[in-house]
C-alpha cells in the first residue's frame, strides 16, 4: 500500500472514529445530565455504570453505522453517507430509549432523547459534509485508462460518469492495440489506475498478470464465472490449491435458519403494516374501483410457477394485448396512487403472505415472469442460474444496484448472493434494505434497450 493509500485510509478512519465519538458524546451528557437522577428514579448508578451505558451505545451506533455505511466518506455518494448516518442514529436511539425504560420499568420521558436525535441528524449532516469535502481536497479523482473489449462501451462510461468524484476516465484503449503501446499506456504515471472492462479471458489473465507484477491499480469487471469462482471453497488436500463449487447453495441448517427468519420477520411485518395495507387498499379501491390486488405470475426456486401479491399500481387494461413488459420510466400505464406505492415500495407488502405461505424469501432474487426469463434466456442462459434458491422480497441487485441496472449485471448481483450465502448476509442485507426505500435509483424504470437482455 502507498503512503497515498495509506493516508487516504487514516484520515477516513480518524474522521469516521471523531463523528462517533461525538454522537455517543451527545448520549453521554443526555443520558447523565438529564435522564440519570432526574426523569430515571430507581437506578443510581456511579462510574463504571455510566460508562457501561455510554459504552452500549458507542458499540451499536458503530455495529448500525458501519453495516449501513455511515462511515464510507469518499466510497459512497454523499446522500447515502447522510441517509446510514440518519438510520443508525434513529435505530440506537430508540433501543437507548427502550433500554432506559426497561430499566426503570416504565416508558420514560422521551422528549430529551427526541431533541437529542433531532441535533445528531444536523451534526451528521455537516459531518457528512465537511467529510466529502476534505476528501475531495486531499483526494482528486483518480485517473484511470479504461481498455476495453469487442462489446459497446457506452454502458460502462455511463457508470463511472455517475461517480466523477472519484474517478475520471482520461483514455480508452482497445485490447487488440499493438501490445507494446498498451503496456506503456498502462504502466504510464499519468494514470492512477487501469480499468478492464470485458476484455476475454485469455487477454485479460495477461494483462492482469502485467499490471499485478507492477503494482499497478486495476479495477476489473467480473464475468459470470468469476463470480462461481469466488464463491467457492479452498480446500487444501494436496500440494495445490483447489477451488471446489458445491453442486448445491444452502445447507439444511442455512435453509432451516432462513425459513424461521422469514417466517418471525413476516409475521411481525404484516401486524405492524396492516393499518398502511387497509389504508392502501381502500385508497386503490375508491380510485378506480378496480381490483385492489394484482395477482401475476412468478418463478421461484427450480423455476417453480406461483402467483405473486402486490397491491395494484397500474391501469386495469395495462396489459390488454396480453403482453409482458416492464415498467418503464414515465410510464403511463401506473396511476397516481401506484407512483406513490411504488416509490415507498407499499405495493410489495402483500407479498408477506407469500412469504409466510413459503413461495418466497425475505432475501433472494426477485421473482420474474416466465415470459421475460424466457427472453433473457435466449440470450443469457445463465440467467436460470437465479433459480436455484427462493425468489426474495428483496435482494442483492435490489440493494447494491437499481431497478433499472441491465439483467446482466442483476444476475451477477443474485449469484454473488447465491454463492456466498450467510444467515448474516441475510440480515445484513434486510437492514440495508431499509436505505433503498428512499433512495430514487431504485424505483425508476427500465430504458428502452434494457428490456431485452444483451449478451455478455
Amino acid at each position: 500500500m502507498g503512503a497515498k493509500e495509506t493516508l487516504k485510509r487514516t484520515l477516513i478512519l480518524l474522521w469516521s472514529l471523531l463523528g462517533v465519538a461525538i454522537l455517543t458524546a451527545m448520549y453521554a451528557y443526555t443520558w447523565v445530565e438529564v435522564y440519570h437522577g432526574r426523569l430515571v428514579w430507581h437506578v443510581k448508578l456511579y462510574f463504571k455504570g455510566h460508562l457501561l451505558m455510554v459504552f452500549v451505545y458507542l458499540v451499536l451506533l458503530f455495529f448500525f453505522t458501519s453495516t449501513f455505511g455511515g462511515l464510507k466518506i469518499g466510497y459512497l455518494k454523499p446522500v447515502d453517507v447522510f441517509i446510514s448516518q440518519v438510520f443508525s442514529i434513529v435505530i440506537v436511539d430508540i433501543v437507548s430509549y427502550l433500554q432506559i425504560s426497561l430499566m426503570e420499568i416504565r416508558l420514560v420521558k422521551g422528549d430529551p432523547l427526541f431533541t437529542m436525535s433531532l441535533i445528531q441528524i444536523a451534526f451528521a449532516a455537516i459531518w457528512t459534509f465537511l467529510g466529502n469535502r476534505m476528501y475531495r481536497w486531499f483526494f482528486p479523482p483518480r485517473k484511470l485508462l479504461l481498455v476495453y473489449g469487442d462489446h459497446p462501451i457506452d454502458d460502462i462510461q455511463a457508470k463511472f460518469a455517475t461517480r466523477k468524484d472519484k474517478y475520471k476516465i482520461t483514455k480508452l484503449m482497445y485490447m487488440g492495440e499493438d501490445r507494446e503501446t498498451l503496456y506503456n499506456q498502462m504502466q504510464s504515471k499519468e494514470y492512477d489506475g487501469v480499468v478492464l472492462w470485458d476484455v476475454p479471458a485469455t487477454v485479460r489473465n495477461t494483462l492482469l498478470k502485467f499490471l499485478y507484477a507492477r503494482n499497478i491499480r486495476v479495477y476489473m469487471m467480473p464475468k459470470i464465472s468469476d463470480v462461481i469462482i469466488k464463491g467457492s471453497d479452498p480446500l487444501h488436500l494436496f500440494d495445490t490449491p483447489i477451488f471446489l463449487t458445491r453442486e448445491y447453495n444452502l445447507k439444511v441448517e442455512q435453509r432451516f435458519a432462513k425459513r424461521c427468519i422469514d417466517i418471525i420477520c413476516s409475521l411481525i411485518l404484516a401486524v405492524i403494516t396492516s393499518p398502511i395495507m387497509l389504508i392502501t387498499a381502500i385508497l386503490i379501491k375508491l380510485y378506480d374501483g378496480g381490483p385492489v390486488l394484482y395477482k401475476q405470475v412468478r418463478c421461484t426456486i427450480g423455476a417453480k410457477e406461483f402467483k405473486i401479491l402486490k397491491f395494484r399500481s397500474m391501469k386495469v387494461d395495462a396489459e390488454k394485448d396480453g403482453v409482458a413488459r416492464l415498467a418503464s420510466k414515465n410510464d403511463s400505464r401506473i396511476t397516481p396512487i401506484g407512483h406513490f406505492i411504488r416509490a415507498v415500495r407499499i405495493d410489495e407488502l402483500p407479498q408477506l403472505f407469500n412469504i409466510l405461505k413459503g413461495d418466497m424469501s425475505f432475501i433472494g432474487p426477485r421473482p420474474e415472469r416466465p415470459e421475460i426469463i424466457a427472453q433473457y434466456i435466449e440470450d443469457m442462459p445463465e440467467f436460470a442460474f437465479r433459480m436455484r434458491v427462493k425468489a426474495g422480497l428483496a435482494g442483492y441487485a435490489q440493494v447494491y444496484g437499481k431497478y433499472n441496472t441491465t439483467p446482466y449485471d442483476k444476475l451477477k448481483l443474485d449469484l454473488s448472493y447465491i454463492e456466498n450465502y450467510s444467515v448474516w448476509l441475510d440480515i445484513k442485507l434486510m437492514m440495508l434494505t431499509l436505505k433503498i426505500l428512499f433512495s430514487p435509483e431504485a424505483t425508476e424504470g427500465v430504458d428502452a434497450n434494457q428490456v431485452t437482455a444483451s449478451k455478455k
